[in-house]
């Protein structure tokens, strides 16, 4: 017995065969449950069928378009592309993932891939067409997405990279390279310990740990290497990623110079220990002058009681002096007190011999001999007691990295320079030199390679009292064994310049 597509067979009596569902229903099924539109045609380009899915992408009912022609579905300026399909299914031909435009009831137009297959009769004969058409919104939106985000990485100004949990580089955008140095090609499949410095290696050790844990490390500051080798000051950011079943594979890092930051929080840490250091001052001048005072008078005492002519009398002068320095660098401790003493015409050379005859008792313990080569012919207007103190520093610095004896040499010669007319002094040592890492920071307050010897004041006072006449102060050293010192030179002009005479009158 057949009733409709169930066959229930009787050649066993009591038992019923398991129902046959028609093949051609079958298909039927599939095109109507396809995610995709499955739309069929004759060779006049006529629609001849069309599914829910057909419906649902192009907004069309099955009423308004079958019988209608193909060239609704295709905008205006793509007529042309029917006539190509048609003339190639006539020919037999399949058309694959055909990538497109279409457009919908509404008059949107929309990104498709269609594959279109020949469709023939019982003689072979093409008698039509099936279109199988893909909706590429999607994709299409996801791939600008990606080309956005992939725009916005490139463009930003902070390096972004990826790597593996192994810490090799996925990715490099361009400020990475514009930071670090590295080209994409020199970075990628490289491990990112090429950016740490080796004592910081063990950092990338715990960020790995954390990222497989699924940890964000967020605002991390730490240092980093150029490929020029110099050690830049970084804020890194780090996230994993993950792959479709939430597996962390990788890690995104957003890496920020911090450098000119960094440097401008420590002037201002600088500007605040000035700051202090100035009230400190202010309160120590006004605590030592009543106690200095009378040791000026109890010297003034001794002289008198003593030959004008003895050494006695020399040192208890010598002694004054000092004194009256010392008080006067209280006042004027880090340029917070602002000397009133008007400059006066000296020979450099004679503060130079004033000084060392201060020195004299340490350049003999420390087994220092000097070497002088006077040839200053003019006087230099200076304040007598800001050039001792600049003069001081500097012989002091020169004793200290003298620590195995050897030769001091000072040199003055008249010289002719753009700026100005004036005197040269240069203050050469023996001693232990400078790195060449710390060069650039010997002038700034507080640094100090003496340990807890040193203030780092001394030649920060040095530069600004120098330049405060309107001279200029270089320094060159090396620590080469057998040809290690310090050379510092000095160049006082002859007379202030008007606009330091101006601004002191203010």
């Amino acid at each position: 017995m057949e009733y409709g597509t169930i066959k229930i067979s009787s050649n066993q009596p009591g038992k019923i065969a398991p129902p046959t569902l028609d093949p051609r229903l079958h298909l039927a099924a599939i095109v109507a449950s396809s995610d995709d539109p499955i739309i069929s045609k004759d060779l006049n380009g006529t629609i001849m069928s069309w599914n829910e899915a057909a419906t649902r992408v192009f907004g069309y009912g099955v009423d308004e378009i079958v019988g209608q022609s193909i060239l609704r579905l295709i905008p205006p300026e793509l007529h042309h592309e029917e006539a190509m399909i048609l003339s190639k299914l006539r020919a037999g031909e399949r058309i694959d993932h055909f990538e497109t435009v279409r457009v919908k009831k509404s008059g949107e137009k929309f990104p498709v891939s269609v594959t279109i297959s020949p469709v023939k009769d019982a003689g072979g004969r093409v008698i039509g067409a099936s279109k199988i058409a893909h909706d590429l919104s999607d994709r299409r939106k996801n791939a600008e997405s990606r080309f956005q985000l992939a725009a916005i990485v490139d463009s930003a100004d902070d390096a972004i990279i990826s790597k593996d949990l192994n810490g090799i580089v996925k990715s490099w955008n361009e400020a990475a390279y514009r930071i670090f140095g590295y080209t994409s090609e020199e970075m990628v499949g490289q491990p990112i310990l090429r950016l740490i410095p080796p004592d910081l290696h063990y950092e990338e050790d715990e960020i790995l740990r954390k990222l497989r844990a699924g940890e964000r490390i967020d605002h991390y500051e730490t240092i980093r290497r150029k490929k020029n080798g110099e050690n830049i000051e970084v804020s890194v950011t780090i996230s994993p990623i993950r792959d479709e079943t939430g597996r962390v594979i990788g890690a995104s890092k957003i890496a920020r110079d911090i450098s000119d930051r960094k440097r401008i929080e420590r002037l201002l840490i600088q500007a605040e220990k000035l700051a202090a250091t100035g009230r400190m001052a202010a309160a120590i001048a006004h605590e030592i002058n009543n106690p200095l005072e009378s040791l000026m008078n109890l010297i003034f005492l001794a002289r008198q009681t003593s030959a004008n002519d003895g050494k006695t009398n020399t040192y208890l002068l010598t002694a004054e002096q000092e004194l009256e320095r010392v008080s006067h660098i209280a006042r004027q401790t880090l340029g917070f007190y602002r000397d009133t003493n008007s400059p006066t015409e000296v020979y450099l050379h004679e503060l130079l011999e004033n000084v060392l005859t201060v020195y004299n008792s340490k350049l003999i313990t420390a087994g220092i001999s000097v070497d002088m080569r006077f040839n200053d012919l003019h006087k230099v207007v200076v304040s007598r007691g800001e050039m001792i103190q600049v003069l001081s520093n500097i012989i002091a610095n020169a004793i200290d990295a003298m620590r195995e004896g050897g030769t001091l040499s000072i040199s003055t010669r008249n010289v002719i320079s753009s700026a100005g007319d004036g005197i040269q002094t240069v203050i050469q040592d023996h001693g232990t030199g400078i790195k060449q890492e710390y060069m650039t920071r010997i002038f700034e307050p507080f640094f100090t390679t003496k340990g807890d010897l040193g203030t780092g004041i001394g030649l920060w006072v040095t530069k600004q009292l120098v330049e405060g006449r309107g001279g200029q102060i270089s320094v060159a050293s090396s620590t080469e064994k057998g040809n290690s010192g310090t050379t510092i030179t000095i160049f006082i002009p002859f007379s202030v310049p008007a606009q330091l005479i101006e601004v002191g009158q203010e």
